[in-house]
């Protein structure tokens, strides 16, 4: 007899949960408390959707589940994922290493679920909330509560995501709550994948800028991060891959209170010795030029703009009436242009949770070790990964294994 299988969710993970189980000649329903299937999916990699990375391994996960994601990326990794797309009837094309649709559109992969969902007959019910999974013992079976109907499946599979994501996405963390509600461990969440807001005594760039820059995330002298790459900066904070990337581990931080500083290189590909010698060369050249005139050449006038407010010189002064020592003082300024953190940007402007369900609670197989008919998939669980394709890949992984498994 075919299992019934109930997925909650109709995310990246829920929809490839939903595939492999269907394919397997599972009957399968999901749930969706949206009125559509893979909204925040249409909207990740900036519309363009990520799907993958070749420059995969258990490295590019937060560190709780590092040890976990080396034995289930050998069941089903960057491969696997190519052919299972392919199978969706996606082209493919990488781009350095990083893994999209080739029509550039994430609407495109949304799409190809759907026909295949739908080719499969899987039933979606669309507008309803996942409140609790009921164990009924006596009949080894399960019954799913949702805010309108209640229903009854051979598997459950909660793939509900975050917290993370615009209010359109509806994470809202539902998730969490039932999976507390069956005896689960829930490690504290945190937005990750995010930027942050600068300290309001802080200069910043009157407009936005880009930059290639080196930033190090600091906690006293402690470095606790360190990314290179483009950033961008705001009147208020900043953002960019090389700040989502170190997020994980710094928003933790800030939420305890803790006092953390970002300090930004504005010259990250000249090493010390390089950048003493253009040092050098750009003293010999102090003469009859303002201040704004003699920087105008070294780098972005907006950045050139906030360096002189903090050193507070006056633009207009003449390069020949400035001390070497606090020339110097700006140049180091473009070496290490340090400022205080207040916050993230919080849930709605990060792409993905860190923490969530503890993986001791889950099994290799995605179900929950109190009973092996409930799975947990997706960014549900505690595993984040970088900037890159990881997460949509922790999707996927973790979706497959669930489907299959449940399907059985």
């Amino acid at each position: 007899m075919n299992k019934k299988v109930i997925v909650l969710g109709g995310g990246a993970s829920g929809m490839c949960a939903a595939v492999y189980a269907a394919r397997n000649g599972a009957e399968v329903t999901i749930i969706e408390k949206n009125t559509q299937l893979g909204k925040k999916l249409s909207m990740t990699g900036n519309g363009r959707c990520n799907l993958s990375n070749l420059d995969m391994n258990e490295k590019m996960y937060n560190a709780a589940a590092e040890k976990r994601m080396k034995q289930w990326l050998s069941v089903y990794g960057v491969l696997d994922v190519i052919n299972f797309v392919k199978s969706l009837g996606i082209v493919i094309k990488s781009e350095d290493g990083y893994l999209y649709p080739i029509s550039g559109q994430a609407s495109t992969v949304v799409d190809a679920f759907k026909n295949e969902l739908k080719r499969l007959e899987v039933k979606v019910v669309y507008g309803e909330q996942a409140k609790a999974v009921n164990v009924i013992e006596a009949a080894e079976k399960y019954e799913v509560i949702t805010n309108i109907n209640s229903y009854e499946a051979d598997r459950v599979i909660i793939a509900t995501g975050g917290l993370s994501g615009a209010k359109s996405t509806m994470s809202t963390g539902d998730g969490y709550y039932i999976c507390k509600k069956l005896g689960l461990s829930v490690k504290d969440t945190y937005p990750a994948l995010v930027g942050f807001k600068t300290a309001e005594d802080e200069i910043m760039p009157e407009n936005g800028v880009r930059c290639t820059a080196e930033i190090s995330f600091l906690l006293g002298s402690e470095v606790i991060a360190r990314e290179y790459g483009e950033l961008q900066l705001t009147k208020d904070g900043i953002s960019g891959i090389p700040v989502m990337q170190a997020s994980g581990k710094v928003v933790r931080f800030l939420a305890e209170g803790k006092p953390i500083f970002a300090s930004i290189n504005f010259f990250p590909d000249y090493d010390e010795d390089d950048y003493l010698s253009l040092e050098k060369e750009m003293l010999r050249l102090r003469d009859d030029r303002s201040l704004a005139e003699f920087l105008n050449g070294y780098h972005n006038s907006q950045i050139n703009e906030m360096i002189i407010k903090r050193t507070k010189m006056g633009r207009s002064m003449k390069m020949k009436n400035i001390s070497e020592s606090m020339v110097r003082s700006i140049f180091d300024n473009y070496r290490n242009y340090k400022i205080r953190l207040s916050d993230s940007y919080g849930y709605q402007l990060s792409q993905v949770t860190s923490g969530g369900v503890s993986l001791g609670d889950i099994r290799d197989d995605m179900t929950i070790v109190s009973d092996n008919g409930i799975f947990v998939v997706g960014e549900l669980l505690d595993v984040d990964g970088r900037c890159g394709g990881y997460n949509l890949q922790w999707a996927f992984t973790s979706g497959a294994i669930a489907g299959t498994v449940a399907s059985l």
